[in-house]
């Protein structure tokens, strides 16, 4: 028992100690007054036990006090002689849970008190008779509780020992823990630099146009950063120290994220992606949207790792709550599965179905913990459901406040028509896949509220054209290629005929049919309902203009030279005019005798670190009446760096290696108000 169930523990025994006093005090015929000074006693020993409001140790005092003053009331009558030695132990047992010596001394000392008051004069009645017996007794009486006393003692001893040695401990952990997160952060700095330069250098060379070669070193490298932050993301949900960064965020934009990441996986040929987006979730929500990217990628990555066939399901949807909606993410494959006692020992991290060293699928098996420990740490909770050889569904909910109550997709007002959604039932190898597709679909027509009807065979397309008002019809590639004709005529017609088809799919260049990337999904469908086949861009509602930071002079602080010249090459595609600094003291000077709009500043450099150039820098330009926003640029990018370096003074934030959409959002908040728009 803890400290406060050992004091609920003591007060619940002294009450009871006290109603039997009571008791035997009414049929002893003792003292009238005693009965309501102890009944008094015991209200107020409850009273400051659930306040809480008197200090602990003069709490427990009194407590120990109370149960004296019983002790020495019942112990004093001639009667109870012989129960001294019973009452003292039993105080002293029960006391002994205060972990405090200097009780058990002070009933040691009241229990010889007592006996010398019986000895020298008993309270009424005839003196006791020392016989052989009442001798023997007493002696025996006396060893016992000497022997009650040195083990309560030694307990007590042992247990302060014990919290002695977990203080140590404690501390000890807490310097490890320390010691760890400066590992961390100094092995973060130290990996994710070369990646930076590996990363940085072949998008250079893909831009030279050097080959297919650049490509690989390219994947190769974002690979490698992906599961440096893995096992930082490991520790730190080993650890239950996640922070949680919430900025406001696109739901959307978790679509996009799982398309392209599907899109870039090489392990991802010959499996069918499903997409199934909630039209009626919020448009715009607020969270740690960087760990929700993280908890999408583990998911998919894990169901494209253990499917050999078939596809994955991916659904997005929420439920009102008081505080703002419960996100789900869904992840449904046609993989292998798991055994249940696969399932229960997924979340003591490191897991990995698949241990053989021949084993086809990669990854170091941390994913499904890192997706736990976020889950967890964001208030939600993951579920899974699995069967060998029959796939595997994880659901993971987490509650997000809403920003904007907008439904993300919303079909316009001046539609009418009908939908028509043309699948053949048997073309799939994997039934699941046919499933996936029709529960997509009715989700979507739901959603929005458009009219959505199954056409298996030509014939029924036709019928169906033929009896309503049939404006869209929606097919795969095989469909299309089987009746390529057909469909071609439909498209002169009033009817949208849209397609969604891999890259090899070819039709002319006057075809009117619309054509829609794989892997399907509720945006380009919605943007082909609402703008027929004048629509542009089916492929990524994400595609905007790059922002241009045209004119903007930067000072770029790195003490790493193959950093400074991949961020000069990254700035310079904005059109920003790029100095370089290889030291903060350089810095210094540069920012003194150069004006600049914008400084980004390494963290971890020799002889002065980035946090104390950048408050020298600030306090300089505070003296000169100008403002220089510095942003941190760092490889030291474990969780809660963000907030740090905000805390120390910096404008913003930017891990190493660069992600694109980070450097441009991060600078149009920073420039906002010098001709930047936010």
């Amino acid at each position: 028992m803890n400290q406060r169930n050992n004091e609920k523990f003591i007060v619940f025994v002294a009450t009871l100690g006290s109603v039997g006093l009571i008791l035997e005090n009414m049929l002893m015929g003792w003292e009238f007054w005693v009965p309501p000074v102890v009944l008094i006693g015991t209200v107020y020993l409850w009273v400051i036990h659930l306040s809480e409001r008197i200090d602990e140790r003069i709490r427990r005092g009194f407590y120990f006090a109370f149960a004296s003053l019983l002790l020495f009331y019942h112990s004093v009558h001639k009667t109870s002689f012989f129960d001294i030695a019973l009452s003292a132990i039993l105080v002293m047992t029960i006391y002994s849970l205060l972990n405090s010596v200097y009780m058990m001394h002070a009933v040691l000392l009241e229990f010889f008190a007592l006996l010398f008051i019986h000895f020298i004069n008993l309270p009424g009645g005839e003196a006791l008779s020392y016989d052989r017996l009442t001798v023997s007794r007493i002696l025996l009486h006396i060893a016992i509780v000497l022997l009650i006393y040195y083990f309560c003692v030694r307990s007590i001893g042992d247990r302060l020992d014990d919290e002695e040695e977990n203080r140590i401990k404690d501390e000890r952990i807490a310097r490890n823990d320390s010691s760890m997160e400066d590992f961390l952060t100094n092995i973060s700095h130290e990996l994710r630099t070369p990646v930076n330069v590996v990363n940085g250098m072949s998008d250079l060379l893909i831009k030279k146009g050097v080959g297919y070669e650049a490509d690989s070193i390219k994947s190769a490298g974002v690979r490698l950063a992906w599961q440096i932050e893995d096992i930082q993301d490991y520790t730190e949900c080993k650890r239950n120290k996640v922070f949680l960064e919430e900025d406001n965020y696109m739901s959307t934009s978790l679509i996009n994220d799982v398309v392209t990441s599907f899109r870039s996986n090489e392990n991802a040929q010959g499996l069918e992606l499903v997409v199934d987006l909630d039209p009626r979730v919020p448009a715009m929500l607020k969270g740690d949207i960087k760990k929700l990217h993280k908890i999408f990628r583990h998911l998919l990555e894990n169901a494209v790792k253990f499917t050999k066939a078939g596809g994955i399901y991916v659904r997005l949807f929420t439920e009102k709550m008081d505080y703002g909606v419960n996100l789900s993410i869904e992840m449904t494959d046609t993989g292998i599965g798991m055994e249940k006692k696969a399932l229960q020992v997924l979340t003591e991290g490191m897991y990995q179905e698949n241990k053989k060293r021949n084993r086809s699928s990669g990854g170091i098996g941390l994913g499904l913990y890192i997706v736990y420990g976020f889950a967890h740490s964001m208030g939600g909770f993951v579920k899974i459901e699995s069967e060998k050889r029959n796939g595997t569904m994880i659901r993971v909910t987490v509650p997000q406040k809403v920003v904007d109550e907008t439904p993300c997709l919303t079909l316009a007002d001046s539609f009418e028509g009908v939908v028509l959604f043309h699948v053949k039932p048997d073309k799939y190898k994997v039934p699941k896949l046919r499933d996936f597709y029709r529960g997509m679909a009715s989700n979507l027509a739901s959603g929005v509220h458009v009219p959505l009807y199954a056409a298996e065979t030509v014939y029924e397309v036709e019928r169906l054209k033929e009896k309503m008002n049939v404006t869209h019809i929606f097919m795969g590639e095989e469909e299309y290629e089987e009746n390529r004709g057909y469909f071609e005529e439909l498209a002169k017609e009033d009817i949208v005929v849209a397609v969604s088809a891999g890259a090899d799919l070819k039709i002319s260049e006057n075809s009117r049919v619309c054509l829609m990337p794989k892997p399907l999904y509720a945006y380009p469908v919605i943007k082909i309902l609402n703008e027929g086949r004048y629509e542009q861009e089916t492929d990524d509602h994400e595609k905007k203009e790059r922002p241009s930071f045209h004119g903007i002079r930067s000072l770029v602080v790195d003490d790493e030279p193959m950093n400074l010249i991949v961020a000069t090459s990254l700035f310079r595609d904005y059109g920003m005019l790029v100095d370089t600094a290889g030291s903060g003291r350089e810095a210094i000077r540069k920012c003194r005798d150069n004006a600049y709009d914008l400084v980004f500043m390494d963290h971890m450099m020799p002889e002065m670190d980035g946090v104390e150039a950048m408050k020298q820098i600030h306090s300089q330009s505070e003296e000169l009446n100008q403002e220089l926003p510095v942003i941190a640029l760092t490889a030291n990018a474990v969780s809660g760096a963000r907030e740090m370096f905000i805390r120390e003074g910096f404008e913003g934030f930017i891990a190493k290696p660069i992600n694109r959409s980070d450097f441009e959002r991060v600078v149009q908040r920073v420039l906002q108000g010098k001709g930047v728009e936010a």
